[in-house]
Protein backbone atom coordinates (compact mmCIF):
# COMPACT_ATOMS: atom_id res chain seq x y z
CA UNK A 1 0.00 0.00 0.00
CA UNK A 2 1.53 2.95 -1.02
CA UNK A 3 2.19 5.72 2.09
CA UNK A 4 1.97 9.33 1.88
CA UNK A 5 5.68 9.84 1.50
CA UNK A 6 5.50 7.85 -1.77
CA UNK A 7 2.55 9.52 -2.80
CA UNK A 8 4.15 12.56 -2.57
CA UNK A 9 7.59 11.47 -4.09
CA UNK A 10 5.57 10.50 -7.02
CA UNK A 11 4.21 13.61 -7.42
CA UNK A 12 7.52 15.67 -7.27
CA UNK A 13 8.46 13.73 -10.41
CA UNK A 14 5.75 14.74 -12.33
CA UNK A 15 6.29 17.34 -14.71
CA UNK A 16 2.80 19.36 -13.45
CA UNK A 17 4.18 18.43 -10.06
CA UNK A 18 3.22 21.83 -8.61
CA UNK A 19 0.71 22.86 -10.89
CA UNK A 20 -1.70 20.27 -12.24
CA UNK A 21 -1.66 18.91 -8.39
CA UNK A 22 -3.53 22.40 -7.20
CA UNK A 23 -7.09 22.33 -7.20
CA UNK A 24 -9.05 25.51 -8.02
CA UNK A 25 -9.97 27.67 -5.56
CA UNK A 26 -13.29 29.30 -4.96
CA UNK A 27 -13.37 32.22 -7.77
CA UNK A 28 -10.72 31.60 -9.40
CA UNK A 29 -10.73 33.74 -12.88
CA UNK A 30 -12.46 32.58 -15.81
CA UNK A 31 -8.70 33.55 -17.81
CA UNK A 32 -5.47 32.68 -16.71
CA UNK A 33 -3.75 36.11 -16.98
CA UNK A 34 -1.33 36.76 -14.28
CA UNK A 35 -0.73 41.00 -13.61
CA UNK A 36 -4.07 41.17 -15.60
CA UNK A 37 -2.75 40.19 -18.85
CA UNK A 38 -3.76 37.09 -20.95
CA UNK A 39 -1.77 35.06 -22.72
CA UNK A 40 1.53 36.68 -21.23
CA UNK A 41 0.78 39.82 -23.19
CA UNK A 42 0.62 37.63 -26.43
CA UNK A 43 -1.32 38.36 -29.70
CA UNK A 44 -3.96 35.22 -29.39
CA UNK A 45 -4.87 35.76 -33.21
CA UNK A 46 -1.65 35.34 -34.51
CA UNK A 47 -1.65 31.38 -33.90
CA UNK A 48 -4.23 31.54 -36.46
CA UNK A 49 -2.95 33.74 -38.94
CA UNK A 50 0.74 33.68 -38.26
CA UNK A 51 1.10 30.15 -37.43
CA UNK A 52 2.46 30.71 -34.18
CA UNK A 53 2.78 33.15 -31.09
CA UNK A 54 3.57 37.00 -31.79
CA UNK A 55 3.94 39.48 -29.01
CA UNK A 56 1.15 41.81 -29.26
CA UNK A 57 1.14 45.49 -27.74
CA UNK A 58 -0.59 47.90 -24.92
CA UNK A 59 -1.33 50.14 -27.54
CA UNK A 60 -3.94 47.22 -29.03
CA UNK A 61 -5.36 46.55 -26.44
CA UNK A 62 -8.38 45.58 -25.32
CA UNK A 63 -10.80 44.18 -22.05
CA UNK A 64 -12.61 40.93 -22.54
CA UNK A 65 -13.66 38.73 -19.48
CA UNK A 66 -11.86 39.87 -17.09
CA UNK A 67 -8.32 40.44 -18.73
CA UNK A 68 -6.33 42.52 -21.09
CA UNK A 69 -5.58 41.05 -24.05
CA UNK A 70 -2.73 42.57 -26.66
CA UNK A 71 -2.38 42.43 -30.15
CA UNK A 72 0.07 43.17 -32.68
CA UNK A 73 -1.86 45.24 -34.52
CA UNK A 74 -5.29 47.23 -34.87
CA UNK A 75 -6.74 44.36 -37.60
CA UNK A 76 -5.76 41.84 -35.35
CA UNK A 77 -7.61 43.40 -32.04
CA UNK A 78 -11.07 43.60 -34.53
CA UNK A 79 -10.51 40.15 -35.69
CA UNK A 80 -11.34 39.49 -31.85
CA UNK A 81 -13.44 41.83 -30.90
CA UNK A 82 -15.72 39.84 -33.83
CA UNK A 83 -15.54 36.88 -32.44
CA UNK A 84 -13.53 36.12 -29.36
CA UNK A 85 -14.59 32.65 -29.39
CA UNK A 86 -13.08 31.91 -32.27
CA UNK A 87 -9.44 33.54 -31.23
CA UNK A 88 -9.37 33.48 -27.39
CA UNK A 89 -7.74 29.99 -26.39
CA UNK A 90 -9.92 26.63 -24.51
CA UNK A 91 -10.02 26.80 -20.79
CA UNK A 92 -9.36 30.47 -20.38
CA UNK A 93 -5.67 29.78 -21.30
CA UNK A 94 -5.44 27.43 -18.22
CA UNK A 95 -3.09 24.50 -19.40
CA UNK A 96 -5.44 22.00 -21.59
CA UNK A 97 -3.39 18.90 -20.05
CA UNK A 98 -3.87 19.73 -16.60
CA UNK A 99 -7.15 20.46 -16.88
CA UNK A 100 -8.19 16.81 -18.28
CA UNK A 101 -6.36 15.69 -15.44
CA UNK A 102 -8.90 17.68 -13.16
CA UNK A 103 -6.44 20.60 -12.23
CA UNK A 104 -5.79 24.11 -13.40
CA UNK A 105 -2.33 25.23 -14.29
CA UNK A 106 -0.47 27.78 -15.81
CA UNK A 107 0.74 27.93 -19.52
CA UNK A 108 3.37 29.45 -21.37
CA UNK A 109 2.92 30.97 -24.86
CA UNK A 110 4.93 28.76 -27.25
CA UNK A 111 3.30 25.78 -25.62
CA UNK A 112 0.43 25.48 -28.09
CA UNK A 113 -1.66 23.71 -30.23
CA UNK A 114 -4.51 24.57 -32.96
CA UNK A 115 -7.01 21.59 -33.35
CA UNK A 116 -10.10 21.69 -34.89
CA UNK A 117 -9.66 25.36 -35.27
CA UNK A 118 -9.37 25.79 -31.23
CA UNK A 119 -6.40 26.74 -29.77
CA UNK A 120 -5.42 25.00 -26.48
CA UNK A 121 -2.33 25.72 -24.27
CA UNK A 122 -0.14 23.99 -22.44
CA UNK A 123 2.29 24.37 -19.29
CA UNK A 124 5.31 23.40 -21.11
CA UNK A 125 6.27 21.93 -24.58
CA UNK A 126 6.42 18.85 -22.85
CA UNK A 127 3.33 19.01 -21.59
CA UNK A 128 1.95 19.66 -24.95
CA UNK A 129 3.93 16.53 -26.31
CA UNK A 130 2.36 14.14 -23.93
CA UNK A 131 -1.21 16.08 -24.73
CA UNK A 132 -0.85 15.73 -27.83
CA UNK A 133 -1.10 11.93 -28.23
CA UNK A 134 -4.67 11.74 -27.11
CA UNK A 135 -6.02 15.42 -28.22
CA UNK A 136 -9.62 13.89 -28.57
CA UNK A 137 -9.30 12.48 -25.26
CA UNK A 138 -7.84 14.88 -23.20
CA UNK A 139 -10.05 17.40 -24.65
CA UNK A 140 -12.65 15.10 -23.80
CA UNK A 141 -11.86 14.78 -20.23
CA UNK A 142 -10.90 18.51 -19.71
CA UNK A 143 -14.85 19.14 -21.11
CA UNK A 144 -16.05 17.21 -18.16
CA UNK A 145 -14.31 19.83 -15.93
CA UNK A 146 -15.03 23.08 -17.36
CA UNK A 147 -15.66 25.70 -16.33
CA UNK A 148 -17.04 23.84 -12.87
CA UNK A 149 -13.54 23.53 -11.69
CA UNK A 150 -13.34 27.55 -11.06
CA UNK A 151 -15.17 27.12 -8.31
Amino acid sequence: MPTRRHLLHSLALSPLALAAARPALAGTAEIYAPGGIAIGGTDPVSYFTDGGPRSGSPRAALMWRGAVWHFASDASRAAFEMNPARYAPRYGGYCAFALAKGALAPTVPDAFTIHEGRLYLNYSLDIRARWRTDAEGNIAAANQHWPTILG
